[in-house]
């Protein structure tokens, strides 16, 4: 069975969707892998590293395109290179399905297997495929670091001869995986640090990381099945706008994280509230790439709103390129193993199991995922 990897070739995109390590790998599952020529040079990986793994390395993309049983990639497919797929390949990558109906629709019509790796469900077995929580976690890495780099002070409390320098103070809203990890990385560099989410489930969580969580009373909220937060209702959104102004006024750096699975983000940071924050205070809108959460904010660029940095860069995990690829990688290769025939030395696509009827989108020229069809019907 041929599987070929494929070269990212995104702008800007430096995150490569398989390591060496993880071909070797999936090599001694019994796997025949091609990659595409030069795949890892953004991650300082050279076409031998791959060849030593047992990886073939072809510089045609249209042949490895038109030959190839599964193909992996870390981003959605063109458009253009689906019509060289042949039929019943097994595509293997993010499709962000619920912005993309064209690209599905095709995906469909083309015959092609498509599994989109955002839709993982969250169970204990499908953690080690979970490449959501990888990234966001790296996400939520980065969000402070760029917050450290953009604010006119430091983090950490000082005692010095010139007197004692107050902890930066930073408000994280969202406690997700990315906002925990942010969390954790504030506190690492000395700030003090409150957090609030719609659920009052992660209170214990961020106490737990030294940090303070904000109250709101909005009434009835919480959690769905796959651990995110439900969607809130006007007069909650406007009751939360209202507690979180508090927090944000006194606020060094505001973080926010909050995303809804396949829907844009809420606009939960108004211009009435960034206004009240100190002049050189620093936002970093984590959400910005579907929709963001922050008024103002603008995709890849650091604006100045009311006095206050904005800052709304894209890919956040990209910019720690080498870690988010391995992680990427290791959640790849994990899902094509659980899937992998021992015996057969084949990919079993296998409808029964619960982490493939969750991820898989199209199969046999039809849309097979009932919840990209629920929402898409919404």
């Amino acid at each position: 069975m041929k599987i070929a990897v494929m070269k990212e070739i995104h702008e800007g995109e430096k995150r490569v969707p398989l390591i060496p390590p993880t071909v070797e790998k999936l090599v001694k599952l019994g796997a025949e892998l091609e990659v595409e020529a030069d795949l890892g040079l953004s991650c300082r990986y050279d076409n031998g590293d791959y060849e030593k793994a047992g990886a073939r390395i072809n510089s045609s993309r249209e042949d490895m395109l038109k030959t190839a049983d599964i193909i992996l990639r870390l981003r959605k497919p063109p458009l253009a290179e689906i019509d060289l797929m042949k039929k019943g390949c097994i595509h293997i990558s993010y499709l962000d399905p619920f912005n993309e109906t064209e690209l599905v629709d095709k995906l469909a019509d083309a015959g092609i297997s498509a599994v989109s790796l955002e839709m993982i469900p969250r169970t204990t077995v499908a953690q080690k495929m979970d490449v959501l929580s990888s990234q966001a976690n790296l996400g939520g890495y980065v969000s402070v670091i760029l917050a450290a780099e953009q604010l006119d002070k430091i983090f950490p409390m000082m005692t010095t001869p010139a007197g004692t320098i107050k902890p930066a103070r930073v408000f994280i809203i969202g406690v997700g995986v990315a906002g925990l990890q942010a969390i954790a990385t504030a506190r690492r560099l000395g700030a003090r640090v409150e957090a609030f989410d719609t659920r009052p489930v992660v209170e214990e969580q961020v106490k737990s990381l030294g940090a303070k969580f904000v109250k709101i009373d909005l009434g009835e909220t919480g959690q769905t099945k796959d651990g995110y937060a439900k969607q809130l209702t006007p007069e909650q959104m406007q009751m939360q706008k209202e507690g979180m102004a508090k927090a944000c006024a006194l606020a060094d750096v505001v973080i926010t994280t909050a995303q809804l699975f396949g829907r844009p983000a809420p606009r939960i940071v108004d211009r009435a509230m960034i206004a009240q924050m100190q002049p050189g205070s620093v936002i970093i809108d984590m959400a910005v790439e579907t929709g963001g959460n922050v008024e103002g904010s603008e995709l890849d660029k650091v604006v100045e709103v009311e006095g206050v940095k904005v800052v709304g860069l894209g890919n956040l995990p990209g910019r720690v390129a080498l870690t988010a690829s391995q992680m990427y990688s290791s959640n790849l290769g994990n899902f094509v193993d659980h899937f992998w025939d021992k015996e057969a030395k084949t990919f079993n696509l296998n409808l029964d199991d619960e982490i493939m009827r969750g991820a898989l989108i199209t199969h046999n020229n039809e849309i097979v995922s009932e919840m990209y069809k629920s929402i898409k019907n919404k």
